[in-house]
């Protein structure tokens, strides 16, 4: 199933306005937290979507029976634009573990590519339900060699792919590379094309940079 939070009227396309304007955009600390309240977003709407148990709470006045998550999930990111994002829906799945993939483009000076997987840190994945995040899903290369790098910590039950700004191109590719049986996939906004350079059209440049600085 494929959810874009940007179609519905609400508050996140605030968020999205926000990262996209290339004056606002200049303050890295304000784009960090936009991405990290849109994180909060996903993770709430995700929330909506898992297993629940009934738990009895004591409070100084009696007692009440409460409905809480049944299991945490394994939040995972790719290193290193993901970490606001992450930071947002950790913020609400605040007792999850954490996975980081290390993934990036090798670019020839023709701008063709190969996606490398340098590191890898994750625990059992084994069963759980798998949150992964990308701010930008462009080509959906890394995304797609993330997930085959996890495959090494286990199966999980369901995993829910989050993005904040996707192309039709990426997402095409990913759904076509990892099907619709227990995969549901949430994005902010998906824009029409890419560009010579693979990236997002009009999209709003590399979300990396943009968070933590210009890289060489």
């Amino acid at each position: 199933m494929l959810h874009v939070i940007g179609n519905q009227e609400s508050i996140f396309n605030h968020f999205i306005q926000e990262i996209r304007d290339e004056l606002i955009q200049k303050d890295p600390m304000r784009f960090r937290r936009n991405l990290e309240r849109m994180g909060e977003i996903f993770a709430y709407e995700i929330s909506k979507t898992m297993s629940y148990k009934m738990q009895d709470v004591k409070t100084c006045l009696g007692e009440a029976n409460v409905s809480i998550l049944d299991e945490q999930p394994v939040i995972a990111t790719i290193l290193r634009a993901g970490l606001p994002l992450h930071q947002g829906l950790m913020n609400y799945f605040d007792r999850s573990s954490s996975a980081f993939i290390s993934a990036y483009r090798k670019t020839s000076e023709d701008y063709s590519f190969d996606i490398r997987v340098e590191y890898l840190s994750s625990p059992s994945i084994e069963g759980k339900v798998l949150i992964l995040s990308d701010p930008m899903l462009a080509t959906g290369s890394s995304l797609v060699k993330s997930l085959e790098a996890l495959q090494s910590y286990g199966k999980p039950v369901h995993t829910h792919i989050v993005s904040v700004l996707a192309s039709q191109q990426g997402v095409d590719m990913v759904q076509e590379a990892l099907g619709s049986e227990n995969v549901t996939y949430w994005m902010g906004a998906i824009d029409s094309k890419l560009n010579s350079k693979s990236y997002i059209v009009p999209g709003l440049g590399d979300a990396g940079d943009l968070a933590f600085g210009a890289k060489i």
